[in-house]
């Protein structure tokens, strides 16, 4: 028996169990030590008793049977803390369980360990907040895992669990996924159920996981994907997305390649060449017919953000203004201008802006069949750096981190990030986005790669 947990993917952990070669008791134990030792924050809370029953009771003849598994801090489990990754939930917690954790429980088998840490109300792609503090990167300590699904990214590439769960309103699984080297892929929207008591605007977010290979994201879709009536804009159920990876013969389609999504992000030349070489190269593995593609995608308006913040505002209720010193300066400010911004005008200008973008997204996909672009404008920057607050020399944009990920949320796109060649030791995320409805040849791709170009499954040198 080794030392430390399984640094493989989700699935050999699976097969370990089914052959004896592992048990889901002594595998969770590995798993608890490894957390207490770790520094990189990448869990909020966790639940050794509830876990360890689970492990006891694990059946490995289910898909996920007795695999132990890190759940995003903003995915209701109940009993657990319902805190939103803010300090002014920080003694809620939860009276239900979301539709997706109670199928990786009940269909998967899966053993939840405890919550990784995410950004406040999933508002902000970086991994720090009040509540939680600062989550590296297993890659490099102090570097950021993005956001808003940190911990998930943090836990699963720095060698602590196999799988995570993860949501994406605005890049939140390809984001992080991109800075730790791992699978990222947001699905259609609507194809892994939100409910319940969901939120329906702004039909931005899905949900889904953060992995170390291909085969466990697809896995994870046969487990959680399929319609439910508490989330009425879920997609019917497909079955067989394990048993089909692979399976679709990809040559003729056309693709674009277009590193910075045709100038909607300054991206750093370096990420810039290894991701238009990686789209090269898949094309020639793919027999792919390389397009030279017009892109005309508009940006965010910022009043269709602002109107977005009633979500928000139902989540704080009566408690706003009073809390505003207790959240993020972002979110606060973002919550301020809301309030003093938005009207029937406003709400109509945001609207109009996103008919243009669903427009323009149709526009590409009457050019081409894929499109490649980087999944974020540069490698993982420091923690520390908290989007537009400058420290000394070192700043960044926050609406440059970001820039190419919220075009697929906005239209609903799917769209996967997939691990290419690192640069200064750090990790490139390619982005991949297809049309409505083809996420499966998305997965196909993403396994192609993966086939051709593997890429480490937990980050060289990570703690455990």
């Amino acid at each position: 028996m080794t030392d430390k947990p399984w640094q493989g993917d989700a699935c050999s952990l699976v097969e370990a169990f089914r052959s004896g070669e592992r048990s889901p008791a002594e595998e969770l134990e590995l798993v608890l030590d490894a957390l207490a030792a770790s520094e990189l924050n990448a869990f909020s809370h966790v639940d050794p008793e509830r876990a360890r029953a689970a492990a006891e009771a694990a059946d490995p003849n289910l898909p996920f049977g007795g695999l132990p598994i890190g759940i995003k801090q903003l995915d209701a489990v109940e009993g657990w803390p319902s805190t939103e990754a803010s300090l002014v939930f920080r003694d809620r917690f939860s009276s239900h369980s979301s539709t997706m954790v109670e199928r990786l429980t009940s269909l998967g088998g899966v053993v939840p360990v405890g919550q990784t840490t995410a950004s406040e109300f999933g508002g902000l792609n970086v991994s720090v907040s009040k509540l939680n503090g600062v989550t590296h990167n297993p890659w490099k300590h102090g570097a950021t895992t993005g956001g808003s699904s940190a911990g998930s990214a943090g836990a699963v590439a720095g060698g602590l669990v196999p799988l995570a769960t993860g949501g994406d309103g605005g890049g939140s699984i390809r984001i992080p996924a991109g800075f730790c080297g791992l699978v990222g892929m947001k699905g259609t929207a609507g194809r892994i159920p939100r409910g319940p008591h969901t939120t329906i605007a702004p039909m931005t977010v899905v949900t889904g996981c953060l992995a170390r290979s291909v085969r466990d994201v697809a896995r994870y879709y046969d487990v959680c994907a399929g319609f439910d009536a508490r989330d009425p804009y879920s997609l019917p159920r497909i079955d067989g997305w394990e048993r089909d990876l692979g399976t679709r013969d990809l040559s003729g389609l056309r693709i674009g390649i277009a590193p910075d999504l045709g100038g909607r992000a300054v991206v750093r030349p370096e990420v810039a060449e290894r991701v238009a070489t990686a789209g090269e190269a898949l094309a020639r593995d793919a027999g792919l017919r390389v397009i030279d593609v017009s892109l005309n995608l508009p940006p965010l308006d910022v009043t269709w953000a602002l109107a977005n913040m009633a979500v928000l505002k139902i989540e704080l209720g009566d408690l706003w203004p009073d809390c505003k010193d207790e959240l993020t300066t972002e979110i606060a400010f973002g919550l301020e201008m809301a309030s003093q911004m938005v009207d029937l005008d406003v709400v109509a200008r945001g609207e109009a802006a996103r008919t243009a973008a669903n427009e323009a997204m149709a526009d590409v996909f009457e050019q081409v069949d894929l499109l490649v672009c980087a999944s974020n404008p540069d490698v993982a920057f420091p923690a520390h750096i908290f989007l537009n607050t400058r420290v000394g020399d070192e700043h960044v944009d926050a609406g440059n981190n970001g820039a190419l990920t919220i075009p697929a949320n906005i239209s609903g796109n799917p769209a996967v990030s997939i691990p290419v060649e690192t640069f200064d030791g750090l990790p490139v995320g390619m982005q991949v986005i297809g049309r409505h409805h083809e996420d499966a040849l998305l997965l196909d791709l993403a396994a192609l790669v993966e086939r051709e170009r593997p890429w480490p499954l937990v980050a060289p040198g990570a703690p455990c």
